[in-house]
């Protein structure tokens, strides 16, 4: 789930790692082996440096993955880890590669996820909705999973881009995406956590296929079989899981939730912050009566309740949702263009708000004295080797001292959040700009001076120029993002970002979206 603790996040909204699993919700689940009818796909040839041992995670030899494939660019980044554009050195063929650094699977259980995130990879390789494992290898540093690469980017992107679609056109997505979760149910396996993020286009061409991606949170399972830990991201999330007792129906619900963001443009949960967000969920009221669901056919509203019935035992299971009237391939889905104003929703709820965390960080940089100094002093005392960084054990340790009562897995959110670099250390500065209370926020004085930091040339104004230059600084700095800022932000649609704007988007709730596992 997202960050429970009101701390500001910094974590991509792409989950790239394992979670923390808990053995202990009396269930004892032991992911079972793939049948013999499915065997793992064998790795490629690797390079195995004599004596390179047995990996501590996959439980054999360790191979230089480096040895085979070039690294490029970096593709996306999580808690965990970072995906890479990799090429393979002798048939010059591009994969995506997902690195895990190893120095942050802290406990057992954290490897036992790695591990099954193989095993459920391997497992449902071969179906063509599904991203397909090409090899897992172990380093000294890290664990390396070697994956097609979908260059056609992410779903909503696709969509936005081109502008308008239909109901037939969303039908044939939602199709694809119920045949993943029926692919996984049929071989046992529950993904617990699908959103639009996790569903990628093999590549550019209009017939694209889509691809699940991201088996981090899934498990195996066995008809009947309760699950209890809370995993999976605040607007997808089933009712029956944030009430701990939940089965694969789960990820209908999350498949309905993201039909029908694909038919209106936004979620149907709403909140400022997540446990608002998760208020709604138990609430259960979906609106069918705004705009532009008068419009919306009465076949697709009923698709859309049958999925998201509170109930999971009422809900449809995926071979009935395929077998729906509206959802199959000659079925009634009309092919009249939706209005606009649902992918003018879309698009700003698919933004990303990377100018907010950087100005998070900007007031964090510009803090006075006074203001920080009990903040400074609880750092140097945490900062045990005085290295100038903070490690997870050093927390763990520091914060009791300091009389604060937190339990690991806010303990742990509070690393991750704060953890911005993502190099398993916290400095200074990303110390200070997770833990500094988001009344200092509010305070007029640091919203100018962040605003400042922006408007070079104190014309009172951020333009697309100035925004580039600030966000180089910390990698953001592509025309995509910027484009996307401007049209979040950008109230009044002058192409720019005025003071009242810029205070208006840093006071609004923004719910974390990432994926976090909640121990009971």
């Amino acid at each position: 789930m997202g960050n429970c603790n009101g701390l500001p996040s910094y974590l991509s909204n792409t989950h790239n790692g394992p979670h923390n699993n808990n053995p202990s919700n009396g269930l004892n689940i032991h992911p079972p082996s793939p049948p013999p009818t499915q065997p793992p796909i064998p790795p490629p040839p690797v390079h195995r440096p004599r004596g390179a041992g047995i990996g501590r995670v996959l439980g054999r030899p360790m191979e230089d993955v480096h040895a085979t494939y070039i690294f490029g660019r970096e593709l996306g980044r999580g808690q965990f880890g970072v995906t890479y554009l990799v090429t393979h050195k002798q048939t010059k063929q591009k994969f995506a590669c997902k690195s895990i650094a190893k120095r942050k699977l802290i406990n057992s259980d954290d490897i036992e996820d790695v591990r099954r995130e193989v095993q459920i990879m391997h497992h449902l390789t071969g179906h063509r909705n599904i991203v397909e494992l090409k090899g897992a290898y172990e380093d000294h540093h890290s664990v390396n999973l070697v994956m097609e690469l979908c260059e056609g980017g992410e779903l909503f992107d696709r969509i936005i881009a081109k502008g308008h679609y239909s109901e037939r056109a969303a039908a044939s997505l939602c199709r694809q995406m119920v045949t993943v979760v029926h692919d996984c149910h049929s071989m046992g396996v529950m993904h617990r956590d699908l959103k639009p993020e996790n569903f990628l286009l093999l590549n550019k061409d209009e017939d694209s296929p889509l691809k699940a991606t991201d088996f981090g949170l899934s498990v195996f399972f066995k008809p009947g079989e309760v699950f209890k830990d809370l995993v999976g991201s605040a607007y997808y999330v089933a009712p029956e899981v944030l009430r701990r007792n939940y089965g694969a129906e789960a990820d209908i619900w999350s498949a309905g939730i993201i039909l029908y963001i694909l038919l209106c443009g936004v979620p149907p949960f709403w909140g400022e912050n997540e446990q608002s967000i998760f208020d709604a969920v138990l609430r259960g009221h979906v609106d069918f009566s705004s705009n532009p669901w008068p419009s919306i056919s009465s076949s697709a509203k009923d698709l859309v309740r049958k999925m998201l019935r509170e109930d999971p035992k009422e809900r449809l299971s995926a071979v009935e949702v395929l077998n729906h009237p509206w959802m199959r391939e000659d079925g009634d889905a009309s092919d009249k263009p939706l209005d606009i104003a649902v992918l003018t929703r879309m698009k700003q709820f698919r933004a990303m708000n990377k100018l907010k965390k950087v100005a998070l960080k900007v007031i964090a940089e510009n803090l006075s004295e006074e203001e920080i100094m009990g903040l400074k002093e609880m750092f140097k005392s945490m900062d045990t080797d005085n290295s100038g960084t903070i490690t997870f054990e050093e927390l763990k340790a520091g914060l009791p001292k300091l009389g604060t009562r937190i339990s690991e897995s806010e303990l742990r959110q509070l690393m991750e959040a704060a953890d911005v670099d993502g190099n398993g250390t916290i400095d200074y500065i990303e110390f200070i700009t997770a833990t500094m209370h988001m009344n200092r926020v509010e305070k007029e004085d640091h919203l100018y001076t962040a605003f400042e930091y922006f408007d070079k040339d104190r014309s009172g104004y951020i333009t697309k120029e100035e925004l580039g230059h600030a966000l180089t600084k910390y990698n953001m700095g592509d025309a995509k993002t910027i484009k996307e800022i401007i049209a979040e932000v950008d109230t009044d649609g002058d192409g720019r970002i005025n003071y009242e704007e810029f205070v208006a988007m840093m006071r609004k709730g923004n719910p974390d979206m990432v994926a976090n596992r909640r121990r009971k």
